[in-house]
């Protein structure tokens, strides 16, 4: 597996993205206006100095493309973004757009894209076999193996069974894509099994015989890793207390983010906000503070509760503003104490079924910093 460690940087086989390539681009006014000049070009096939929806299309699938959307009509919920996208562009109105709206619109995507990498970074791994034969030869490999086969064994099974969930265990770390991707599935792990299945798989499996198919299995997805390198957006956060901690000591970004929060909250007839908006107004104050969206991480989700409990915010009483922010200000307080004795780590990794460098059209025109 190769893997890049220089940020925003590029290797022959990985590649870190932080945002800061898109960030450098938009920031510098002469080049971002030749970049716009180009696609603006590009997508007006009429040349008649505006872009209708039609010839926005694909400049909103690319935008899809880049945010690791599947195609458009794949399902509801990424039509529903793609649609969104369009909107940004349209103000859901106009048929028609000028180069400088494309230009506000596409800059504003750009750098909230840039934030977002910027945030939580990702590194494309070429993943080709050489890590997982380094595991499975390594000194580590039988002992992990054997705490592997006393988990799924209590689940009962066949050797196949154990087999298939035991590479469900393994990591990109150890050299294995996500097993559970359709691809990787039809086209490493199972003409792995089907090339090392023997007569006795569909049989209850001793610990011994586990731990010699399983490297034969291995060895042999190994091998097809080798021939069909799999490519894997892995990205990874450590959620620590150390955002909150930066925003908490510095008064005038608090006051910032929390009026801002405040602003989203519905008010009643005496300016009262209800307790029960808390939990709005955390998801404003959230990115400024390095917390995840609510809902996006549950060992996160969790921990907010507690603070909420702690704190009684869940009371649903009527509070002033300077009270609303206190209580927000105390709860934040309290997931940081929480973040501190204990730090939540969460990653993922997703197959990337086309080649990085024809993922989006849009792109393809960004110069190289």
């Amino acid at each position: 597996m190769e893997r890049e460690t220089k940020k925003g940087g590029t290797a022959s086989g990985g590649e870190v993205l932080d945002g800061s390539n898109i960030m450098e681009l938009v920031e510098n006014k002469e080049m971002f206006g030749h970049f716009v000049d180009h696609k603006f070009q590009e997508l007006d096939r009429d040349s008649d100095g505006q872009l209708s929806v039609k010839e926005l299309q694909p400049a909103v699938a690319d935008i899809g493309a880049a945010l690791g959307l599947p195609a458009q009509g794949s399902s509801p919920d990424s039509d529903h973004v793609y649609s969104e996208v369009l909107n940004e562009f349209t103000h859901g109105k106009q048929e028609k757009v000028s180069k400088i709206e494309f230009k506000e619109v596409l800059s504003d995507i750009l750098l909230g894209m840039a934030a977002g990498l910027k945030r939580d970074p990702i590194v494309i791994l070429r993943i080709d076999g050489e890590d997982l034969l380094e595991y499975i030869n390594g000194p580590t490999y039988e002992a992990e193996m054997v705490a592997t086969h006393s988990l799924i064994e209590s689940a009962g099974g066949t050797l196949r069974d154990c087999i298939i969930k035991a590479f469900g265990m393994l990591t990109v770390d150890q050299g294995m894509p996500p097993s559970s991707d359709p691809w990787v599935v039809s086209n490493i792990v199972e003409p792995a099994l089907q090339s090392c299945a023997g007569p006795d798989w569909n049989k209850p499996v001793s610990q011994e015989t586990f731990l010699v198919e399983f490297k034969k299995v291995a060895e042999y997805v190994a091998e097809l890793l080798r021939e069909q390198h799999v490519i894997v957006a892995h990205s990874e956060n450590t959620f620590d207390g150390s955002g909150i901690r930066r925003l908490l000591s510095n008064k005038f970004e608090l006051d910032k983010t929390l009026n801002a929060a405040i602003e989203t909250v519905p008010k009643d007839r005496t300016g009262k906000l209800s307790k029960e908006y808390l939990r709005v107004a955390l998801d404003v104050v959230a990115p400024s503070a390095g917390l995840p969206p609510l809902g996006a991480v549950e060992q996160m989700d969790k921990l907010i509760l507690d603070a909420f409990n702690l704190t009684n915010a869940d009371d649903g009483k009527l509070l002033k503003e300077d009270e609303f922010k206190k209580i927000l200000t105390e709860i934040l307080g309290c997931i940081m104490l929480q973040l501190e004795g204990n730090p939540i780590s969460v990653y993922s990794n997703s197959v990337v079924h086309e080649p990085i460098a024809s993922a989006s059209t849009l792109w393809q025109t960004l110069p190289s910093s």
